[in-house]
Order: C-alpha cells, then structure tokens, then sequence
C-alpha cells in the first residue's frame, strides 16, 4: 500500500532558472543536483522537508520524445500547467515577502471557505498557488 508522495514533477524550460527562482526568490533549498548523463537530476524542497521533493524536469528525454517535448513546451508557455500548491503559516505576510524579491503574481492573496491563498506563475508559466490552511475544528 502507498503511504508516502517523495517526489513530484514539475516542467520547467531552464534548470538554472528554475533554481535561481525556487530557491531564490521562493526559498526553498536545493536537495539533489546529479548530472545523470541523460538528465540533470534536479530537486528542491521545503527547508527542513526533505523527504518531499520537487523535480525540476526540462521536457524530453528519458520522459517524452521531441514531439511531446515541444507539446509540454508550449503548454507551460500559455500557462496551461498547473505547477503546485504550497502552504504557508501566514499567506498575506509571504505574498508581501515575495512580491519585495520581485515575484509577480496573479492573484491578491483571497479569503476562501478553505483559507487564504493567492496565485503565481514561475518564469516557465506553470500556475502556484500559496495557501494558508483555515484551522480545523474540532
């Protein structure tokens, strides 16, 4: 039986961009950066959360041939993908804190029925969304 998600995926165009904006301006930390000969093999997570991970994958081989790399390519560049949803303890402070290091986003941080959250795109297009949970009640 499954019990664990440790890895996901996610398409970027440029692996030393990519790095540059997820570490950089979002603050997550490099975990594993492996030239595999057929693939730079490179993750970040959460500080302190290594046992998940994000894959920062370019489209194509081992994965997909050039006509689904091209494919993928030209989704993310009309930000069809969505990317992933991080939470947060406070999403008006951090969307503050990331709007100062020049991060452009795409929704004001909202009042919902499951929280506060706000939207981004990363420079490849991939939708993400910050979300700062609503307690749960007893």
């Amino acid at each position: 039986m499954l019990n664990s998600i440790s890895i996901s995926s996610i398409w970027v165009l440029d692996q030393d961009e990519a790095l540059d904006f997820y570490v950089g301006k979002l603050g997550l930390e490099l975990n594993a950066d492996v030239d595999m000969d057929i693939m730079r093999w490179l993750t970040v997570n959460v500080p302190g959360q290594r046992e998940r991970q994000l894959l920062l994958q370019v489209p194509g081989p081992p994965a997909m041939d050039e006509n689904g790399a091209e494919q993928v390519r030209e989704l993310l560049s009309k930000g069809a993908v969505m990317g992933a949803i991080f939470t947060t303890d406070d999403c008006r402070a951090t969307y503050r804190e990331l709007v100062e290091k020049g991060v452009e986003f795409t929704e004001e941080p909202t009042d919902r029925f499951y929280g506060t959250d706000c939207g981004l795109r990363d420079p490849f297009g991939n939708a993400l969304r910050i979300t700062e949970p609503k307690p749960v009640s007893d």
